[in-house]
């Protein structure tokens, strides 16, 4: 078996201290030389083990002061379901309510945005061919908790009422409400989460540390005949939120 990298082994180090409240929240670490002194090791390794533990909330950076004992945060729970989909109402507002928080989001949109490949490949359509795409922040209480972006292809709403997402009379309903309006059917929908660095964009966006530890999650709806009618890359910050898949069971 591989002998575990230095880095990991001081971050699991540093951990057990913290459990065992030699540091407390807020108490500012020793510097990077004298724990390297203690542990032998070189101060990168030190760095490498406190940047890790920056990016799972347990420590954090100040520039120009050091590095501190981060204070536990409530996580906001946020429960990925189709079940959950409401006529009349937001999954997301609903979470937010169930935590005593304001739930509401900002959008932007642009119609014929040539699909990347990636995109197109998921969306079932040629590489550049034109979709609606719509940039959402996700704000509690005003601050932001998620980012998304979605695409849509334009053959499939162009020249109807809900082209727009967040325009027109059916705007902010969600997919599967407003693909019924044009007569389309969302039967199911798959995700596929992935943990991994958040990216300098998305750590401003959200307010976190760049390289903070983000769950990326591909979704994909389908209509009742197989095809995909929306893709969208949701990316939530694990130091904030809880992500909680609910399965519903049909009998």
């Amino acid at each position: 078996m591989p002998e575990q990298p230095p880095y990991l082994r001081i971050a699991d180090e540093l951990r057990r201290r913290i459990a065992e409240h030699e540091w407390t929240p807020g108490d500012r670490l020793p510097s990077r030389a004298q724990i390297a002194e203690e542990c032998g090791v070189g101060e990168n390794v030190i760095r490498r083990a406190q940047e890790l533990l920056i990016s799972q909330g347990a420590l954090e950076g100040r520039a120009g002061s050091g590095t501190y004992v981060a204070a536990p945060r409530q996580r906001v729970r946020m429960v990925r379901s189709s079940a959950r989909e409401q006529p009349d109402g937001s999954p997301f507002r609903a979470d937010m309510k169930a935590v005593d928080k304001l739930g509401d989001w900002e959008s932007r949109t642009e119609a014929k945005v040539p699909a990347p490949a990636e995109i197109a490949s998921r969306l079932g359509i040629a590489e550049g061919g034109l979709c609606v795409r719509t940039v959402y922040e996700f704000l509690a209480d005003g601050k932001p908790v998620q980012l998304s972006t979605s695409w849509e292809p334009y053959d499939l709403t162009g020249g109807t009422l809900v082209v727009l997402p967040e325009g027109g009379p059916h705007a902010g309903v969600g997919v599967v409400n407003r693909m019924a309006e044009i007569g389309i059917v969302v039967s199911h929908a798959v995700e596929q989460p992935e943990p991994r660095p958040a990216s300098a964009e998305e750590a401003s966006l959200l307010g976190i540390q760049k390289a903070t530890l983000v769950m990326h999650i591909r979704r994909t709806y389908y209509s009742n005949e197989g095809w995909p009618v929306e893709t969208a890359d949701i990316v939530v910050p694990t130091s904030l939120c809880e992500i909680v898949y609910e399965i519903p069971i049909n009998r």
